[in-house]
């Protein structure tokens, strides 16, 4: 086949043999799978190499993020494609095959997201790729709503990477996942990041794996992943909008950080998310950060344009 399979692992003992199975029936053709463990103390890692002798495994001694590990799989692969797969998922008989040819159908996708069903009840969506608004929201197409509904291909705002094909040829010109991030929304800024450079990103029906959602970080609402999203949120808005884009969309800005403290308040996380804005800020004035800021490129004009109208339409597809 012309992708490898890189599935990022962290203590996923209960999916990770399943999800190799499933891929290792899933095509006429065996994909390339890698296995980066990032230090996991559960053995899941050694006991699907033992299963799985044909895969190959890369283990961290410690947990780096989900996207140090996607991204020490993409470096250790040589194939056209790139499929980034959660550890808590099954792959559909075809999915993979069906993922290369809408990238072959369309040269300028960057990314396809594959068409995610919840796991528990497959009737529903899990997801159908992500879209962006000018709230600084970012969400899942389709979460939670009947699957019925989500047959059709369609142009999304990024491609999730919990199950989503990359173009590598794409991926040398965008530089591959921002590793400050550590964990949420990088796929988000990824997929902005290919945007501002004139590429696109899809949504394909025909290729379906189930998922079971938050096996990592253990809940839909948890502190660990309301901190790293609400400090990621902050640095994603500095890092790819110009200051004449993040002028535009104060307003809705900062609606959007005020709601989001209200829920999160009313759930009983209101300290954590506000400390996770405020390490978002200092990562946006980090030297780190300020070197990881996208720089507006006069070139990239008609991309912001077409951005920031998308930005202002998911207001209303959101609301």
């Amino acid at each position: 086949m012309k992708t490898t399979v890189v599935i990022p692992n962290y203590n996923g003992k209960q999916y990770l043999n399943n999800c190799l199975k499933s891929l290792q029936a899933a095509e006429r053709e065996r994909p390339a799978v890698v296995v980066v463990d990032n230090g996991s103390a559960d053995g899941s890692g050694e006991e699907a190499k033992k299963a799985f002798p044909w895969i190959r495994l890369i283990r961290f001694p410690e947990n780096r993020g989900f996207d140090a590990a996607v991204n020490e799989g993409i470096r250790q692969s040589t194939t056209p494609y790139v499929f980034l797969l959660n550890n808590d998922t099954l792959v559909r008989p075809g999915c993979i095959s069906a993922l290369e040819r809408r990238m072959e159908q369309e040269e300028r996708l960057f990314s396809v997201s594959a068409r995610m069903l919840d796991m528990k009840d497959p009737s529903r969506m899990d997801g159908a790729g992500d879209l962006y608004s000018a709230l600084g929201w970012a969400y899942a197409v389709g979460k939670g709503k009947p699957a019925a509904r989500y047959e059709k291909p369609r142009s999304v705002f990024s491609a999730c990477a919990g199950a989503a094909i990359y173009r590598r040829s794409a991926l040398e010109r965008t530089g591959l996942f921002d590793e400050l991030h550590f964990a949420y929304l990088e796929d988000v800024d990824l997929g902005y990041r290919a945007r501002i450079l004139g590429l696109q990103n899809a949504y394909e029906p025909s290729a379906v794996v189930l998922h079971a959602g938050s096996a990592t970080s253990g809940s839909r609402y948890n502190a660990f992943k309301i901190r790293c999203s609400a400090r990621n949120n902050v640095y994603l808005i500095y890092k790819n909008m110009p200051p004449l884009q993040l002028v535009l969309n104060s307003p809705f800005l900062l609606a959007g950080f005020l709601a989001k403290a209200l829920f999160f308040t009313k759930k009983g996380y209101g300290s954590v998310y506000a400390g996770g804005l405020k390490e978002g800020l200092r990562l946006c004035v980090s030297p780190q950060g300020r070197a990881c800021r996208v720089r507006f490129k006069g070139s990239n004009l008609g991309n912001y344009i077409r951005i920031q109208m998308e930005l202002w339409a998911n207001l209303f597809r959101r609301i």
